[in-house]
C-alpha cells in the first residue's frame, strides 16, 4: 500500500511545534491521543494530567540527546513550517524480545521511515528506507565508545548497530540533506503491548499469509490482529510476494494506516482505565530525542497532529534498484531519490516521477493488506 500519488499540502499555515502554545485539552482526551502510529510511530502521546499519573507516564519515556551527540555538523534547519521525524523499529533480540531470535550483541533498525509533516500538519509524506539498502555510512561515535570511520556499501541498518540512534540520524541526514527535527523508536515488545492495549487492529487481507518465521498464519478475509499477529505482519518477509524487504515494507505501510484509523476511532471508548493502559504501554514502548522525551513534549506534537488523517498521508519507498554486486541488496536510484529529498526539503509533494521504475513497485504485496471493515 505504498501510495505514490501526489499529496496536497496543508493549508492552515504556521508550524505547531512540540513546544507550541495550545489550549489544554481535557484529561481524558489527552490520554486518548496516544501513540497513534507507534510502530512506525508517528506520534505518540498527549498529556496525562497531573500528580502521580503524570509522573508515572513521564518516567516511562526514554530519551536520547541527538543534538548533543551530533553537534553542529548537520544540515541547516529549514524554517518553513514543516517537520521531519525519523521513526525506527528496533530489532533488538535481548530481554523480552529474545523469542524472535538470538541476540547477536547489538540492536538493529528493522524498520525505518522518514515522516515529513507539511506546513500546518494536516498532510504528511512517509518515506520508507529498506534496511538492506547499500549506503555510505558516515563516521559515527560507537555505542560502546570510540569512533567508527566512514564506510561505503554497507546496509542501512548497520548504522544503528554501530552507533545507535545518533548514528542512525546522522546517516539519514547524510543521505537526504534534511535535518531531522525529531527521533522516535519503538521496540518489539512495546509494539505488541500497545496493540493489545488498543484491543487489536482491524485489517483485511486479500490473500492468505503464512510465515512460520514470523509466527503468522492468516486466511484471506477480515481480522482483528492482536499484538503478536501485528508484529508478525510487520516483520514477515516470506509470507507475501517475493520474500524481499520491499514486499514487507508494503505491508508495514498498509498496517500503519490501519493502526492510525484504529487510534482515531478510539473516541468511542469511555473507560479511563483502558485509556490509561494505552498511555502506559505507549510511553513504555518508545525512545525519543530529548526534546520529545516528556509528556509535555509529546503532548505538543500530538496536539499539532489532531487534524491528520490516514487518507491525507502519502506513503512511498525510497526509489531503489537491485544492487549489481549482490542481488539480495538494493541501492538508491540517485536521480529519483534526489527528487524525493528535494520535494521534502521544499515542503512540496513527492512527484510521481520520483518513484517510477523503482524495484519497490515490482513487488506484488500492494493491496494484500487493507484497513478492516
Amino acid at each position: 500500500m505504498a501510495d505514490d500519488t501526489s499529496d496536497t499540502r496543508g493549508t492552515n499555515g504556521g508550524s505547531q511545534h512540540a513546544s507550541g502554545r495550545r489550549r489544554r485539552p481535557a484529561p481524558r482526551r489527552r490520554l486518548l491521543r496516544i501513540a497513534v502510529w507507534a510502530v512506525a510511530g508517528l506520534v505518540v502521546v498527549g498529556g496525562a494530567g497531573a500528580g502521580y499519573l503524570y509522573f508515572k507516564l513521564n518516567g516511562n519515556i526514554k530519551g536520547v540527546n541527538i543534538n548533543q551527540a551530533l553537534g553542529d555538523d548537520r544540515p541547516e534547519q529549514v524554517d518553513n513550517g514543516s517537520e521531519d521525524i525519523l521513526v525506527l523499529g528496533s530489532d533488538s533480540r535481548a530481554g523480552a524480545n529474545d523469542k524472535y531470535g538470538t541476540d547477536e550483541g547489538s540492536a538493529r533498525s528493522d524498520t525505518a521511515m522518514i515522516v515529513h509533516l507539511y506546513e500546518g500538519h494536516k498532510t504528511a509524506s512517509v518515506v520508507s528506507i529498506p534496511r538492506d539498502t547499500l549506503i555510505t555510512r558516515p563516521e559515527c561515535a560507537k555505542t560502546g565508545g570510540g569512533t567508527s570511520p566512514e564506510v561505503n556499501k554497507v546496509m542501512f541498518n548497520e548504522s544503528y548497530s554501530v552507533g545507535g540512534p545518533a548514528c542512525a540520524v546522522k546517516t539519514v541526514e547524510s543521505m537526504t540533506g534534511i535535518r531531522m527535527d525529531h527521533y522516535i523508536e519503538v521496540d518489539f515488545t512495546g509494539f505488541k503491548g500497545l496493540i493489545d492495549a488498543l484491543g487489536g487492529v482491524p485489517v483485511t487481507t486479500s490473500k492468505a499469509i503464512h510465515d512460520k518465521n514470523s509466527h503468522l498464519d492468516l486466511a484471506a478475509g477480515t481480522h482483528t490482529l492482536n499484538g503478536e499477529q501485528s508484529l508478525g505482519l510487520v516483520r514477515t518477509r516470506h509470507g507475501v510476494a517475493d520474500g524481499s524487504d520491499l514486499g514487507r515494507i508494503q505491508l508495514q505501510q498498509a498496517f500503519m494506516k490501519a493502526l492510525m484509523d484504529r487510534v482515531n476511532g478510539l473516541g468511542v471508548l469511555s473507560s479511563p482505565t483502558q485509556l490509561y493502559k494505552v498511555a502506559d504501554k505507549a510511553t513504555k514502548a518508545i525512545t525519543t530525542d530529548s526534546d520529545l522525551a516528556s509528556i509535555s513534549g509529546l503532548k505538543g506534537l500530538a496536539g499539532s497532529l489532531k487534524g491528520l488523517k490516514s487518507e491525507n498521508i502519502t506513503m512511498v519507498t525510497l526509489p531503489v534498484q537491485y544492487a549489481k554486486s549482490d542481488a539480495n541488496r538494493v541501492e538508491p536510484m540517485d536521480a529519483q531519490a534526489a527528487l524525493v529529498w528535494q520535494a521534502l526539503k521544499a515542503d512540496l509533494p513527492i512527484p510521481a516521477a520520483a518513484t517510477k521504475g523503482s524495484a519497490a513497485d515490482e513487488t506484488d504485496a500492494k493491496g494484500v493488506v487493507g484497513t478492516g471493515s
